[in-house]
This record gives structure tokens, C-alpha cells and sequence, in this order.
């Protein structure tokens, strides 16, 4: 199997990413970002574990040695508070360091290793190849969750596509698919009673949770929709 073909959205998600992260400065880490109970600080440490935990994927992948995103939930929150509590200077650093490992462990994989089944931290068994699209959706989003200037309209809109697919599947396993039909532009998701239609960005907002549905038009409303993950 050769590279996955959403590994140039997932440079292009990093890159988007850097540019919100660059926007901040050091005195503003410590300000709310847009997802609820979660500073700059502690959602970039988020991000920065996020990348290492990825790694591990990947070296399971290589190796075949069984290597979990995380050893453990408690140990996943141990690390997102202990990076959360590095200076401004050394959480960029950190941010652009585990970023940096995670490109490496990109490039040195082998392209048979991309079929091999890992493990998400939900337990879902994946190839390695989903690997770069799982932090596709870390990267583009956050990126807006920084609220550093970057919004969903500055996401290429097949990555907003593939997003919004990305959530009715995470509905569908859940049995949690709303009772809505979405439009945006010539494309549609959804086969429910209620219509909601709306620009690209405004969609990829309320679907992923972070609007409630600003900019978008329904006959009786907005609905309000499952969590997406």
C-alpha cells in the first residue's frame, strides 16, 4: 500500500494550524479558547500529546509491537496537564517538536506498514493509514478552536467534506444519526425530515459542534445535533 493520498491534508492542516499558533502571542496563551472550559494553554498541550500518541500508532504499525495511542485515560490526562503548565516559549516549542516527530514517524513508514491494524484510543481497530486523517481533524479544527483568525472557511472544502462524512459515520456507529438533511452548495448529507442548508464553513461549524448553526437556514429552526466526537 502506498502513502495515503490525506497525507498532503494533513500538511496542509499542520501548516494552517501553525499560522493560528503563530498569530498568538505568548500573553495570550493563557485566554479562553472557543471550545468550553479549555485555555489556549491546555487545548495547545491537547494538541501537542495528540501528535506523540499518533506516533505511537505508527510505530506499532512498523514494528507490530503492540504500542497504545495512550498507556492509559489517566495517562493521557497526565501529560496534557503537565504540557499545559510549560511556559508560552516552551509549549510553542513543545507544539512544533511533537509535530516534528510525527512527521518523521510519517515519512520513515514503510508503505506495506500503512494496512496494518492499530488501535484508536476509543478502541476502534483502524489501519495505520487512517492515521494522518485522525489528525487532520485535530489540526483543522483546533486550528479554529485557537480563535486566532482561522475559520472553516479557510479549510479547503473537500477536507470540510470529508469531515462532515466523517461525523454522520461517527453517528451512524453510535445509532445517533439526526433527522436532518444538510445542503451546502451542489452537496448533501443526511436523509431526515428536516432541511438545513447553509454555506460550506457555516455547515462544517455546527455539524463538528463549535456554532450553533449561524448562517444556516431551516424551516422551523436550527436543530440541535448529536456530538460528533
Amino acid at each position: 500500500m502506498t502513502k495515503p493520498e490525506t497525507i498532503d491534508w494533513w500538511v496542509d492542516g499542520e501548516r494552517l494550524f501553525g499560522t493560528a499558533l503563530g498569530r498568538l502571542t505568548d500573553e495570550e496563551f493563557d485566554a479562553p479558547s472557543l471550545l468550553p472550559g479549555w485555555s489556549r494553554q491546555y487545548l495547545l498541550a491537547h494538541v501537542a500529546r495528540n501528535a506523540d500518541a499518533l506516533v505511537n500508532l505508527l510505530n506499532w504499525a512498523r514494528t507490530g509491537v503492540e504500542t497504545p495511542m495512550y498507556a492509559s485515560p489517566e495517562a493521557r490526562e497526565k501529560g496534557i496537564a503537565e504540557a499545559a503548565t510549560l511556559s508560552a516559549p516552551a509549549l510553542r516549542a513543545e507544539v512544533m517538536a511533537a509535530t516534528g516527530r510525527l512527521a518523521d514517524a510519517v515519512q520513515g513508514l514503510p508503505d506495506e506498514a500503512w494496512s496494518a491494524t492499530v488501535r484508536t484510543a476509543q478502541g476502534r481497530e483502524v489501519p495505520a493509514s487512517e492515521v494522518p486523517w485522525m489528525r487532520c481533524r485535530e489540526v483543522y479544527v483546533h486550528a479554529v478552536d485557537l480563535d486566532a483568525g482561522v475559520g472553516f472557511a479557510d479549510v479547503a472544502d473537500e477536507v470540510q467534506a470529508a469531515m462532515i462524512d466523517d461525523v454522520f459515520r461517527m453517528w451512524d456507529r453510535r445509532d445517533q444519526v439526526p433527522d436532518v438533511v444538510v445542503f451546502a452548495g451542489d452537496r448533501e448529507w443526511g436523509t431526515g425530515k428536516v432541511a438545513v442548508s447553509g454555506p460550506l464553513p457555516a455547515v462544517t461549524g455546527w455539524l463538528t459542534g463549535r456554532t450553533r448553526g449561524e448562517g444556516l437556514e431551516a424551516d422551523d429552526g436550527i436543530p440541535e445535533v448529536p456530538a460528533w466526537l
